[in-house]
């Protein structure tokens, strides 16, 4: 089972030095298995999807601060001598994807932002429900129910309860306190890099217009909305959102050891 800095991932073509490293991060409560294989397999192209800190496979204790899921990926990138990736969040991730980025504009060669936003906020009936043991189950049902487009499959949208049912509830509670505090607006002119903007057009975690103000507060950041998907758009249309991710990756100027 792969490790390193005590995080699990699952790893794809880590021999390919021709194209960059992308390391995938899911969202609050989830677990690498939130990217389908087609992103996870995505031909000729290196892949890193981790489990964060107290997610999945991975040991130890959630975090209650972006900044210190961000410290947790520099760590994992120098463990195994990464000097730069592209960093690919959804949700969650795309915040912990920014953070880097801002933080660390060195690691970062481009952004592929999934569901996302300058802010996170929760609300508040979800941060109480998830704060107690008691209704830690209407919590999750809640998100579930808040997660997926119309047009999702029922199965698809019972199997993600049940994972993220499996989350401790004391990590789930601290996902989302750390993206409830979390606020980049004023950072985005900063970033450089290539970077796409993906959300599902039925998306009610997340809605389109906090992926438009986010793609217009990037410079030279590109906006494509994927029809038929609400916030988990990479489970509901993975051939749709793999497609617009190869396209994006294999437009990143990259050489060898950079």
């Amino acid at each position: 089972m792969p490790i390193a800095a005590g995080l699990y991932y699952f790893v794809h073509e880590a021999d390919n030095l021709t194209r960059p490293p992308v390391i995938l991060i899911h969202g609050a409560g989830g677990t690498h298995l939130n990217w389908p294989p087609q992103i996870r397999r995505l031909d000729g192209q290196p892949i890193l999807a981790v489990d964060l800190p107290g997610h999945g496979k991975s040991e130890g204790v959630g975090r209650q601060v972006i900044a210190e899921y961000a410290a947790d990926i520099i760590a994992f990138m120098d463990a195994l001598k990464l000097r730069a990736a592209v960093i690919v969040g959804h949700s969650m991730g795309s915040a912990i994807a920014l953070t880097l980025a801002i933080q660390h504009p060195r690691r970062v060669l481009g952004l592929g932002l999934i569901g996302s936003g300058a802010r996170l906020r929760v609300a508040p009936a979800l941060l109480e429900s998830a704060a107690n043991p008691a209704t830690f189950a209407s919590a999750v049902q809640m998100v579930t129910d808040f997660s997926y487009g119309p047009q999702a499959d029922p199965r698809l949208k019972e199997l993600g309860n049940q994972q993220m049912a499996e989350t401790r509830p004391p990590v789930l509670y601290g996902d989302f306190l750390a993206c409830d505090e979390f606020n980049v607006s004023d950072e985005l002119p900063r970033l450089k890099i290539p970077t796409l903007v993906l959300v599902g057009k039925e998306d009610r975690m997340t809605p389109l217009k906090y992926s438009q103000a986010l793609a217009d507060g990037i410079p030279n950041a590109r906006l494509q909305v994927i029809p038929d998907a609400g916030h988990m758009l990479m489970l509901e249309q993975p051939a749709e959102v793999a497609s617009a991710l190869a396209g994006f990756l294999s437009a990143i100027p990259y050489q060898r050891g950079q």
